[in-house]
């Protein structure tokens, strides 16, 4: 962008006199249109609000569940690409699928727009699971593989339906769309990158943080869809176990880490479990 070129006039005599005073217009000018960016960007984020049924939040959120459902339809064929394919083994896969879908049926989840579906990815090696926006759920072979039982796979699919019904995807695009507002009107009033760069460091820093509450949310979204379904949630707590063990003790500073650190998560998941046992199916 223009905003970035160097002029090789060292007198500012393009458009103004050698002793600047058309630069201080500028400046003043590059102030006044940053303000106005940023204040386009915090009122675009702050009027952007929707109530979430199941979670009884309000959130900053800018598209619509039927959008949300369409970009994790347009992004799986890509994130299924890039951790090897789906699994060849079609009882796993239909095991996965089973348990996914009873988390959902039996929950709260049920009450959600959103069209899920459970793949166990081909991949041995990164040991991980996700959702993305609009239900799409995945777990790799990897941490599969590792899993004891079946309830600790409820509780992998209870911790990534949280973030589907949280609509955790939604709040990082908005939260996205902020920063870059804010990073570029940081630019223009300064008009030096290393500003620019100071901002977006800053910036990272506060949406990892974001993101370490969501990842404790979806645990305590996930403890509940668990109770509801009529599995064990003390099994998530195997998760974090299998997590922490897979992690070789090699993990960043939690302040610095997207996730939660698995001892800080355990303690949570410990008081979903107490707030949540009355959700338990009564025995007929």
């Amino acid at each position: 962008m223009a905003i970035f070129r160097q002029t090789n006039d060292p007198y500012g005599q393009q458009g103004g006199s050698r002793f600047g005073g058309s630069r201080k217009r500028n400046v003043g000018g590059g102030i006044v249109l940053a303000i106005i960016l940023a204040g386009f960007a915090l009122c675009k984020y702050y009027s952007q609000s929707q109530f979430n049924e199941v979670t009884g939040a309000t959130q900053h959120i800018g598209i619509t569940a039927e959008q949300e459902i369409e970009l994790g339809l347009q992004s799986m064929p890509t994130m299924i690409e890039e951790y090897g394919g789906l699994h060849p083994d079609e009882n796993a896969q239909r095991m996965v699928k089973q348990i996914g879908q009873k988390v959902v049926q039996n929950s709260s989840a049920r009450e959600t727009p959103y069209q899920y579906d459970f793949h166990l990815l081909n991949n041995p090696e990164v040991v991980n699971a996700f959702a993305l926006p609009g239900g799409q759920v995945f777990i790799t072979a990897a941490l599969f593989n590792k899993l004891e039982n079946e309830d600790q796979l409820a509780g992998v699919f209870g911790h990534e339906i949280g973030h589907v019904v949280a609509r955790h995807g939604a709040e990082r695009i908005a939260k996205e769309e902020l920063t870059q507002g804010l990073t570029g009107a940081a630019v223009v009033a300064s008009g030096d990158y290393s500003t620019a760069q100071a901002a977006q460091m800053i910036a990272g820093l506060v949406n990892m943080s974001y993101g370490r509450d969501q990842e404790l949310q979806s645990d305590d979204l996930g403890v509940r869809f668990m109770t509801q379904s009529g599995y064990n949630p003390e099994a998530l707590i195997g998760v974090m176990q299998i997590l922490e063990s897979a992690s070789g003790g090699q993990q960043q500073p939690e302040f610095l880490s997207t996730h939660p650190s698995p001892a800080n998560r355990v303690e949570k998941i410990k008081e979903a479990i107490e707030k949540y046992k009355d959700l338990a199916p009564k025995p007929n």
